[in-house]
């Protein structure tokens, strides 16, 4: 009997006895159904924390500053060549460094504002900065948001342009809110036009963001000292924080040669980004340890199942066997029979259990206010797919070579 038959044999059996067939096939609907809706909702919760990292730490950081000091004579001095960093600096670090998502300069320290020359000063803390990624994406990753007017512009930057956006509190202690947009403030006797205020935070500090390159003469340091600018490399994913730092390295060592530790000083928070990424890392296995009982049990159902049929059909195998089926011809029909149990499982188990994710990830919305939504990629489609074609094989192996393994003989007499 050749092959195509005893596939089409095994699939009349399944039609045969439906309540078998759906019986052992709800035990792969539920185990794929589990499957693809913990990865869908791993992956969500993946995605969501790695945005919270990414939002509200500094996880995925190296802090690149100057040194100040050397020593010489084993004394601590000022140095006179401190390394001062450009908007040059940031687009050839970003090419040097391929993990790296953005690099940032920035400078900020204390300032007197004024509204006029004849006003009252205030202190404000002043912050200049210049990044290799637009306005936009620094305001959403910094979580500010514009209540009057606009913040700067990308241009406004590259032109250095005298422009300041201040918190709520800084414009309200100047003596103008909302009016000030549009308008002149002093900072340190420098003219600045006011083009935007930030929306009010409880317990936001003064404060003042302006472009980075206007802050000569406007920004002093402990003592009246000029303040040097400070690098930042954001690395693309936190797994990337220290190949990331490894290529800054080497950037920083052929520009100032061997001594480049004396110059420039480079700081990751290696300990914590090992910690997150060893989380993820249980995470990630946990939820294969989940998944992977639930298709354990869904194909020792299909065995069971199997099994429960070769008892059932011997005589009819020993009939087949005799009548020119071959060990071979036995095996394909019990193995198609399982993946056949199995992929229509699957078809049924993934829609399941994106239903449930989906669900799922909705229910954590309402309770939470986390954005947490669930994850769909065709990786895990694939995987639920190829994880049940296995099971099917594998569970299904057994019965089938026991079946192909019977003597035809023996089996016709069977009772």
């Amino acid at each position: 009997m050749i092959r195509s038959e005893s596939l089409r044999v095994g699939m009349l059996t399944l039609r045969a006895n439906p309540l078998r067939t759906i019986l052992s096939t709800l035990g792969v609907i539920m185990g794929v159904g589990s499957m693809v809706s913990v990865l869908a909702m791993g992956d969500g919760v993946e995605k969501f924390a790695r945005e919270q990292v990414a939002r509200t730490t500094d996880l995925q950081a190296v802090a690149i500053s100057p040194n100040f000091t050397q020593r010489i004579d084993g004394i601590f001095v000022r140095r006179t060549d401190v390394v001062v960093f450009t908007m040059a600096d940031l687009d050839s670090l970003r090419a040097a460094v391929p993990e790296a998502e953005a690099v940032e300069v920035g400078i900020s320290g204390g300032t007197i504002a004024q509204r006029n020359n004849t006003a009252r000063g205030r202190g404000l803390s002043i912050n200049a900065g210049a990044s290799t990624r637009p306005i936009a994406e620094q305001l959403s990753a910094r979580n500010l948001k514009i209540r009057d007017g606009a913040f700067f512009t990308d241009d406004d930057v590259r032109a250095a342009r005298a422009v300041v956006v201040l918190r709520a509190s800084a414009a309200d202690s100047l003596g103008g809110g909302s009016a000030l947009v549009g308008q002149e403030i002093l900072l340190q006797r420098r003219p600045f036009r006011v083009v935007g205020i930030l929306d009010a935070e409880e317990g936001e500090r003064m404060e003042a963001f302006v472009p980075f390159g206007t802050t000569d003469g406007v920004i002093f340091g402990f003592g009246g000292a000029p303040v040097p600018p400070q690098m930042s490399l954001v690395a693309r994913r936190v797994e990337d924080v220290e190949a990331a730092k490894q290529r800054a390295e080497r950037f920083f060592a052929k520009r100032y040669g061997m001594r480049w530790r004396e110059r420039v000083n480079l700081v990751a928070n290696s300990t914590r980004v090992e910690q997150f990424t060893q989380t993820l890392t249980i995470f990630k296995m946990l939820m294969g340890a989940i998944t992977g009982v639930s298709l354990l049990v869904g194909g020792i159902g299909i065995m069971n199942v199997l099994l429960a049929a070769v008892v059932e059909r011997t005589r009819e195998i020993g009939i087949r066997k005799a009548t020119g089926a071959r060990n071979r011809d036995i095996l394909v029909q019990f193995l198609a029979e399982s993946v056949t149990i199995t992929s229509a499982g699957a078809v049924i188990g993934v829609a399941l259990g994106l239903g449930i994710a989906f669900l799922v990830a909705a229910v954590m919305r309402m309770q939470t206010q986390a954005q947490v939504y669930a994850a769909v990629s065709l990786s895990t489609i694939l995987v639920a797919a190829a994880a049940s074609v296995l099971v099917g094989l594998t569970f299904g192996l057994y019965p089938a070579l026991r079946a192909s393994r019977l003597s035809p003989i023996d089996a016709i007499r069977h009772e």
